[in-house]
C-alpha cells in the first residue's frame, strides 16, 4: 500500500507494551462506507477493529475482509505465525504468551512492518487492522500516513468474554478455530440477554482440538484488566475524531453479523455478492 513506506519510517520501537491476547444510534451513511460509489470495492478501505481479547475481532474483521475484498491484518495472527515458524522471535514470544505477559512495541512493529511490506509487493490496497494500534502514539502515527475511515469497537460483557476465551479451541491439524462454550446470560440491569451457541468442529477436527496455552482463567482476566486500562485513551482519541463506532454484540455470529452489516449499510452489498455467486 502506498502509505507503507511512510508508516515504516515513522514507527520506532518504544517501551509501550501490548497485551497478548461514541455509541451510535443511527447507521453510517453509505458514503462513509463506499466513498460515494455504489460498490465498496471501488475504493480503499482503511478500517481498525478494537475490542477486548476474545470478543471476536478476528471473526468479524475476517468476514468483512472477504466481503469488501481488502486484507485483514491481525497482529495476533502475526504473533502466532511467528511462534510456529521457529523464527528468531519464537522462543521469546513463547515465554511471554505462556506467562500472560506483554509484548513490546518493537516486536509488534517488526512483525507488522514485515506484513505491510509483503502486502505492498502484492499490490494490496487498503486494510482492516485488528490489534493495531493499541496506544494513542501509534494511532497518531497511523493517522499521519493514512486516513482511517472507521474504527469499530466490538463490545461484550466481561462474563461472556471470559467464557468465550475459555471455550476457544484450535484444530491442531488444519488450524481452524472453534469454540465449545455455550453462553446463556440472562438480561439484567438494563442489558439484554446474550445467547451464544457453541461453534463446534466437524468430525474431521473433533479429535484434534487443542487449547491455547494462554487461555486459562487467570491469564484471561489479567489480559482483560490490562486491556481496559489501555483501551480507554485510544477509544477517546477516535471518539473525538468522530470515527468510533461502538457495537454491542447481541449474541453469536447468526445474531450479530446481520446487525453489523445493517449498521454499516452493507446489507445490499452482501445480497448482491450472494446473488452473483
Amino acid at each position: 500500500m502506498a502509505a507503507t513506506a511512510a508508516l515504516l519510517r515513522r514507527l520506532r520501537p518504544s517501551t509501550t507494551t501490548y497485551p497478548l491476547t461514541r455509541t451510535l444510534t443511527t447507521s453510517f451513511s453509505s458514503s462513509t462506507i463506499s466513498g460515494g460509489g455504489s460498490d465498496p470495492k471501488n475504493r480503499s478501505i482503511h478500517w481498525v477493529f478494537l475490542g477486548c481479547p476474545g470478543v471476536g475481532k478476528g471473526t468479524y474483521a475476517g468476514k468483512l475482509s472477504s466481503l469488501l475484498g481488502v486484507p485483514h491484518i491481525a497482529t495476533g495472527d502475526l504473533l502466532r505465525q511467528e511462534l510456529s515458524s521457529a523464527g528468531p522471535l519464537s522462543a521469546q514470544l513463547a515465554e511471554i504468551v505462556n506467562q500472560g505477559k506483554l509484548v513490546s512495541d518493537e516486536v509488534i512493529i517488526t512483525l507488522l512492518s514485515r506484513r505491510l511490506e509483503e502486502g505492498e509487493a502484492k499490490g494490496e490496497s487498503g486494510f482492516i487492522l485488528d490489534g493495531f494500534p493499541r496506544t494513542i502514539r501509534q494511532a497518531e502515527i497511523l493517522e499521519g500516513v493514512t486516513d482511517i475511515d472507521l474504527v469499530v469497537n466490538l463490545k461484550l460483557p466481561e462474563r461472556a468474554l471470559i467464557e468465550k476465551c475459555l471455550g476457544r479451541r484450535i484444530c491442531g491439524e488444519c488450524g481452524k478455530n472453534y469454540n465449545v462454550a455455550s453462553i446463556n446470560i440472562e438480561a439484567e440491569n438494563g442489558r439484554p440477554a446474550i445467547v451464544m451457541a457453541p461453534l463446534r468442529p466437524p468430525p474431521s477436527c473433533a479429535s484434534k482440538l487443542i487449547t491455547r496455552a494462554d487461555d486459562t482463567e487467570e491469564v484471561v482476566k489479567e489480559r482483560l484488566r490490562v486491556y481496559y486500562e489501555m483501551s480507554q485513551p485510544l477509544e477517546d482519541f477516535y471518539r473525538k475524531k468522530g470515527k468510533l463506532l461502538e457495537f454491542d454484540l447481541p449474541g453469536g455470529i447468526p445474531e450479530s453479523w446481520p446487525k453489523l452489516l445493517q449498521t454499516l449499510n452493507l446489507e445490499e452489498h452482501e445480497e448482491k455478492l450472494s446473488a452473483a455467486a
